[in-house]
């Protein structure tokens, strides 16, 4: 199983001190935090991209292009990459120039954004997302297939015998997640595909996400990828801990209380009690990601949300030291123990990533197997 964390590259000021960090603060911090997580043994670092403040991933392929030369095992992905927004021409030629540098430690994660003034920047309108979610990445999923491309649509102009360069790594596309918190088109989107499903579950309650996979495990079976035990399933996380796990619910309770994007509302409680975010220690994180099985199955990879509301970052390292040296271990083995014969451990990776990781040790830091769905 792959276990990561993923960022929104908020940019909060810090509620115990009153400091915002500058933008060139949160970019270098975010830098430090990826690799940070490689060397605490982590496989997943993610992004999100974001194009209107407060926040400072504007450009996804940039940070992780740095981040490619600087870490050696770790998986570079996204959070987010906007399909709507975004020309799938552009999506096409940058993550392919990316596996290259990456030398295959590429997949990427498909969203619609739900910004609403983003969209005229980008000549769209929000109204019609499901559709250019759709279409979109139909051409794309044509442009890293088919050599020429002769195509016409809705929302670009048409192409005539184009080729999208440069081609995929030894000719295999990344790995494509759809990720969605709310929209059942999005979940069958990925299930025709075959790709996976993604659903960042940070801020509803476990039994919304059980119906979200349900409908996506079904869906892919149907589409004849495999069984729906077989569907490829990421799930996001909150997590915040401290050794005591009073000590936690009191560390990080100002920075919930101000966070802007759930302060002010439920109180600690309550959204702890109702989503998946968990406040409290190690064990506790362990025991409540485990539980994240039984609502959904057997799924392979699993994003925690680490960096956000304003904690400083010598307090998100912290956090890494104790998510990689406590947390994921015993979850790596937990997960492997209950996981049944025939179920994909992991999401797939490139084939000259899956060489280099059979080469290496076959310790827990070695990285994810690799697990390929059939393909429509």
């Amino acid at each position: 199983m792959q276990f990561g964390i993923f960022t929104v590259g908020d940019v909060t000021t810090d509620p115990t001190t009153g400091r915002t960090p500058s933008e060139h603060e949160r970019i270098k911090a975010t830098l430090a935090i990826a690799q940070k997580a490689e060397e605490v043994g982590l496989d997943v670092f993610a992004t999100g991209e974001h194009h209107n403040p407060p926040f400072v991933p504007s450009s996804p392929t940039t940070l992780l292009g740095y981040l490619a030369a600087r870490t050696d095992r770790l998986v570079l992905s996204t959070s987010t990459t906007l399909i709507t927004t975004n020309d799938p021409v552009k999506i096409a030629e940058d993550y392919a120039y990316l596996q290259h540098i990456a030398d295959g430690r590429v997949d990427l994660m498909m969203g619609r954004g739900n910004t609403g003034p983003v969209y005229p920047w980008f000549g769209q309108d929000i109204r019609k997302g499901i559709p250019l979610a759709i279409e979109n990445y139909a051409l794309l999923h044509r442009l890293w297939r088919e050599d020429v491309v002769d195509w016409e649509g809705t929302f670009r102009t048409p192409l005539q015998g184009f080729t999208s360069t440069p081609r995929p790594l030894d000719g295999v596309p990344p790995f494509v997640w759809h990720g969605s918190i709310r929209s059942p088109e999005i979940a069958e989107q990925a299930a025709y595909y075959g790709d996976g499903f993604f659903h960042n579950n940070i801020f509803w309650p476990m039994s919304h996400t059980r119906k979200m996979v349900d409908l996506y495990r079904k869906r892919y079976a149907f589409y004849g990828h495999g069984s729906p035990e077989q569907a490829i399933v990421g799930l996001g996380g909150q997590v915040f801990m401290r050794r005591n796990s009073q000590d936690a619910v009191r560390e990080f309770r100002p920075y919930f209380d101000n966070a802007p994007v759930y302060g002010h509302g439920p109180s600690l409680e309550d959204f702890t009690e109702q989503t998946p975010l968990t406040v409290g220690s190690p064990q506790q994180v362990v025991e409540r990601t485990l539980g994240f099985r039984e609502a959904v199955g057997d799924y392979q990879r699993q994003l925690f949300l680490m960096d956000h509301a304003g904690l400083p970052l010598k307090t998100v390292l912290e956090q890494l030291d104790i998510l990689g040296e406590e947390v994921v271990p015993v979850l790596r083995k937990e997960f492997a123990n209950l996981r049944p014969a025939g179920v994909p451990d992991s999401a797939p990776l490139h084939p000259a990533v899956a060489r280099t990781s059979a080469d290496a040790s076959t310790g827990p830091s070695a990285g994810p197997s690799t697990g390929t769905p059939k393909e429509s």
